[in-house]
């Protein structure tokens, strides 16, 4: 199972190096990313599903096609070049877009429609929660002033705003001043987190014994998230049962097979530098309790 399939770049090395016998089920909330990924794929169309939809619901989606059990699940985390570079979408900060973000156009709210019912203090908390920006109180102050005057209509507004909040000599000269903004937003328009915890309480009911899961994180909210939820389901608890003190030791046999994240090479890092900040984790599932003890 690909659960961020994208525009199709895993599922293609999985059909090319895996045996012929392998089949994927691979869902996206984009549906552009989809169209994108089923005409990449096609030679290996009668071995491949790709369903619309996100990794948070991936029991009801793997249920509707057929899928009981996999051998392997997937989900990289990363934002795709195909997404940043699509036009009047609102995820890049680098020209003047529609405030949508939305990875589902089809339903929910737009950043717009967030930014405009937000009070300041709730705006502010969530950029800190979310894009862990240090400065999100004087940035959700602009934010609003600038809805106030009716000028908060496009991502260069937005852009405009953080550039008034953070003045030259504390920027920091390796990352855009709005890339943790936008983080956060991004964040919050498509629930993000809550999918990714939903997902992280599910997923190994959906393992196979020896099936193993991949993670692939790019910022510390992500990996966090990953990572206790791997803790919890090697003590033998469901992960958000956990969380809300609730949890009974009755949950299927899981190991890490990371107990810290692999990250990229200096040489990857140099031959695609969007991946600096890649964190994969890996767990398996096991046949029993007694294999592990």
């Amino acid at each position: 199972m690909d659960g961020t399939v994208g525009t199709g770049g895993h599922t293609l090395a999985i059909m090319q190096h895996f045996p012929e016998t392998t089949r994927v089920l691979g869902f996206d909330r984009d549906l552009e990313s989809l169209d994108f990924a089923r005409e990449r794929l096609k030679p290996f169309a009668e071995r491949v599903t790709l369903v619309q939809g996100t990794f948070g619901e991936l029991g009801r989606l793997c249920s509707q096609v057929g899928f009981h059990q996999v051998d392997g699940i997937l989900l990289d985390l990363g934002f795709s070049s195909y997404q940043l570079a699509a036009t009047g979408r609102g995820f890049s900060f680098q020209r003047s877009d529609p405030l949508d973000m939305r990875l589902d156009q089809s339903q929910g709210h737009t950043a717009l429609d967030w930014l405009n019912h937000l009070d300041e203090r709730t705006l502010a908390d969530r950029l800190f929660e979310y894009g862990e920006e240090r400065r999100s109180r004087r940035i959700a102050r602009e934010i609003i002033s600038a809805r106030r005057l009716r000028s908060l209509e496009n991502t260069q507004d937005v852009v405009d705003a953080v550039l008034r909040a953070i003045p030259p000599r504390w920027r920091e000269k390796r990352l855009h001043p709005a890339t943790r903004t936008f983080q956060a937003l991004r964040i919050l328009v498509n629930d993000e987190l809550n999918q990714l915890g939903q997902f992280l309480g599910g997923f190994v009911r959906l393992l196979a014994a020896g099936g193993r899961v991949c993670l692939i994180a790019y910022h510390s909210l992500e990996d966090r998230l990953i990572k206790q939820a791997f803790q919890s389901l090697e003590r033998g608890f469901n992960p958000l049962e956990e969380s809300a003190g609730e949890a009974v030791q009755s949950f299927l046999p899981f190991r890490r097979l990371t107990k810290k994240p692999v990250t990229p090479s200096r040489e990857e890092i140099i031959n695609n530098p969007r991946a600096r900040g890649a964190k994969l984790r890996v767990g398996e599932r096991y046949e029993s309790y007694e294999l592990i003890r």
